[in-house]
């Protein structure tokens, strides 16, 4: 084993601020208003930097589909901050307490993302992360009781995963199903994050297979906790949860340490802040030991992790070399 074990503290008091319902009545202004309370709740209980949810701004309008996709731009976000948000940068100036949110992003391209921003204690924005795993389908499934139409509504991003220096460490970004896939985690360890910030809005009906439904929060913890320890990195993941527009969504807001343990975990499916010390030195007990990458990683052995999607099998189900 190699490498110094937890030095000096840096630690960095973190709330995930997980939302109830927002309804599709609910205006914009109302919706900043939530923000801005979780984020005062925040800030008096001492947080450095507050985690909100995928489309914190609105309902999760995938769950409905348009023959006109612009019939849904009003659910886009065209600049951030704008005239609407801006109150939410006033509130984290004022009160010294960065953040990290979720939005539907339409750029002056026309392109549109799933996308998540972190945000400096001075209201700066400090880094842009756009969903590269988008879930659902792209073409209308009358079948189904709801939508999931993510991949028609938003298109996957190839910037893939950043890790920025803020807050006294090295932060990285994911959002919702970004969560299940071990490379999201793996290609920020790989840049020595120390932070997974993660918003998710997870439906607790899904219709592929409905037997996996009983087992939503279970995944949730599992694929995070496993993520977090596998890196030696902090995980915050933090939900829109409760019943939206007739349609219920897990809670279960997370603040997972490098160990895999749950520092901090959520009661209800609405509001709710939940605030945790996160000793950034703690990640190198598993960085520079367990999981030193450069010491036991086989990059040379691993080559279909970047050369092929999904398996590749001859007619009698054997792999292909």
């Amino acid at each position: 084993m190699r490498g110094e074990l937890r030095g000096e503290p840096r630690v960095v008091r973190v709330a995930a601020a997980q939302m109830g319902p927002i309804q599709r009545t609910d205006s914009r202004e109302a919706t900043v208003t939530r923000l801005c309370s979780l984020l005062h709740r925040a800030a008096d209980g001492g947080a450095d930097v507050v985690v909100f949810p995928e489309l914190a701004l609105t309902t999760f309008f995938p769950r409905w589909f348009v023959d006109d996709i612009s019939q849904a731009d009003h659910y886009y976000e065209r600049e951030m901050p704008s005239p609407t948000t801006s109150p939410l940068f006033l509130a984290a100036r004022e009160r010294k307490v960065g953040f990290s949110l979720g939005y539907a992003e339409l750029t002056p391209d026309g392109r549109r993302f799933n996308t998540q921003i972190l945000v400096q204690k001075d209201g700066s924005i400090v880094a842009r992360y756009r969903k590269v795993h988008i879930p659902g389908h792209a073409t209308h499934e009358p079948q189904r009781k709801f939508q999931h139409a993510e991949r028609y509504y938003f298109e996957p991003s190839n910037d893939g995963f950043g890790v920025w220096t803020a807050f006294g460490g090295r932060v990285g970004m994911m959002i919702c199903n970004d969560r299940r896939w071990p490379e999201t985690y793996r290609e920020m360890g790989l840049q020595g994050v120390e932070l997974i910030l993660c918003g998710y809005n997870t439906p607790l009906n899904y219709l592929p297979d409905p037997s996996q439904d009983r087992l939503a929060g279970f995944h949730n913890a599992l694929v995070m906790q496993a993520g977090a320890y596998q890196n030696g990195t902090f995980v915050v993941g933090v939900a829109k949860g409760g019943c939206e527009e007739g349609v219920d969504s897990l809670a279960e807001s997370h603040i997972i340490a490098p160990s895999g343990e749950v520092l901090a975990k959520t009661v209800g499916n609405g509001d709710e802040v939940i605030i945790a010390d996160c000793d950034l030195e703690w990640c190198k007990n598993y960085q520079n030991t367990l999981f030193d990458m450069d010491y036991y990683r086989r990059p040379e052995v691993y080559p279909r992790l970047t050369s092929q999607r999904g398996p590749r099998l001859r007619a009698d189900g054997t792999p292909l070399t």
